[in-house]
Parts: C-alpha cells; sequence; structure tokens
C-alpha cells in the first residue's frame, strides 16, 4: 500500500515534471516564434528602406534626367536665340551702313547737280568782270555779287581744277588743242579755255584746255 502510494505520489511527480518541461517548451517555441517573427519583420522593414532608397534614387536619377534634358533644351532655344539676334543686328548694321551710304551719295549728287547748273553763271560772271566798264559802281556791284557766290561755292566745298602750268592729268582736264611753241614744257597745260572744279573729290567739270607740244 505504501509502495504503491509512493509509486503514485511518483507518477504525479512525473506527471507534473512533463506538464512544466511542456510549458517550457510552449514558451521556448513561443519565443523562438517572436524572434523569428521579430526577425522576418526587421528584415522586411530593411528590404522596404532599400526599395525605398532605390526608389528614391531611380527618382532622384530621373528627375535628374529630366532636369538635365530641360537644360540641354534650354541651351539649344538660348544659342537659336544668340543666332537670330547676331543675324538680325548684322542685317541692322548692314541697312544702316547702306542708308547712311545712300543718303551721303543722295547729298552729294544732288549738291553736285546744283552745282554743276551754277557753273554756267559763274562762267558768265568772269567774263562779265574781265569785261570794259566804265561805270565803276556797277562792275564794283557786279564784284561783290560774284565774291558772294564764289563764298558759297567754297563753303559748299567747291575747288577750283589747277590748269595752267600743271601737268596734263586726262582725270582732271579735257584737252581739245594742242600748241607748240609755248613757254611751258611738253604735256603742260599751256592754255585754259574754261575752267574746271571738283566738289570734295568728286570732279563737276574737267577743265578745258590746249597742251603744249
Amino acid at each position: 500500500m505504501t509502495e504503491n502510494t509512493e509509486n503514485i505520489g511518483n507518477t504525479g511527480e512525473d506527471q507534473e515534471n512533463a506538464g512544466e518541461k511542456s510549458v517550457d517548451e510552449l514558451i521556448d517555441r513561443a519565443l523562438e516564434a517572436a524572434r523569428q517573427t521579430s526577425d522576418d519583420i526587421e528584415m522586411t522593414v530593411n528590404e522596404a528602406d532599400t526599395a525605398k532608397q532605390e526608389s528614391d534614387e531611380d527618382d532622384a536619377a530621373s528627375e535628374y534626367n529630366d532636369n538635365a534634358a530641360a537644360y540641354a533644351e534650354l541651351e539649344e532655344q538660348l544659342s537659336d536665340a544668340n543666332e537670330k539676334y547676331l543675324r538680325l543686328f548684322a542685317e541692322y548694321d548692314n541697312y544702316r551702313k547702306r542708308t547712311a551710304r545712300e543718303k551721303t551719295e543722295t547729298y552729294s549728287n544732288a549738291s553736285a547737280k546744283c552745282v554743276e547748273e551754277l557753273l554756267p553763271v559763274i562762267d558768265s560772271f568772269e567774263r562779265a568782270l574781265e569785261a570794259e566798264c566804265t561805270d565803276k559802281n556797277f562792275k564794283d556791284g557786279m564784284s561783290m555779287i560774284f565774291n558772294q557766290l564764289s563764298a558759297f561755292l567754297t563753303k559748299l566745298g567747291v575747288t577750283e581744277i589747277e590748269a595752267l602750268g600743271a601737268q596734263f592729268d586726262p582725270n582732271l582736264h579735257n584737252a581739245v588743242q594742242q600748241q607748240s611753241g609755248t613757254d611751258y614744257a611738253a604735256d603742260h597745260v599751256c592754255a585754259v579755255f574754261q575752267k574746271g572744279y571738283m566738289l570734295g573729290g568728286k570732279l563737276i567739270r574737267p577743265a578745258m584746255v590746249a597742251v603744249a607740244l
């Protein structure tokens, strides 16, 4: 009876120990599962962070590429605008120079035409002043008018072409005669029949001359 009781007692203790072991195992398994779950969660979080980082890098790279493309397009537009500006500036500069040149030429041609129309009047004045006149007041008045007209032509830039005694120049002199036995060297102007005039560097009328042989 006593042995049975002890056996029963031992069996109870064994069962109690077995029960404790089962609980410990369950706790260990639960802890292990919890650790595994924690590791899985941490891994998932790390993977998520890595994926986010890669996504951010991809987004940054995409944004950089977009900005680079936009910058390249702006550079091309700026280059085109500069080229158009330079071309327009060159065209305007050419137009300005051409207009200024045409204006100067127009003024010069108009002045030359005006002077050319006045030259016969100058010739007539000079012939009139060379003629004999008994009326001194009249001649003095004519001389005064001629001097005013001459001053006006000088102000315009009209100059008389050097002729008598000068080396013959076909660009300035119109030779209508050749004379021998003169006091002038050969190929020099020995007589002037009509004066020639220049307006600045423009020939208005060549001098009509005779050339010594």
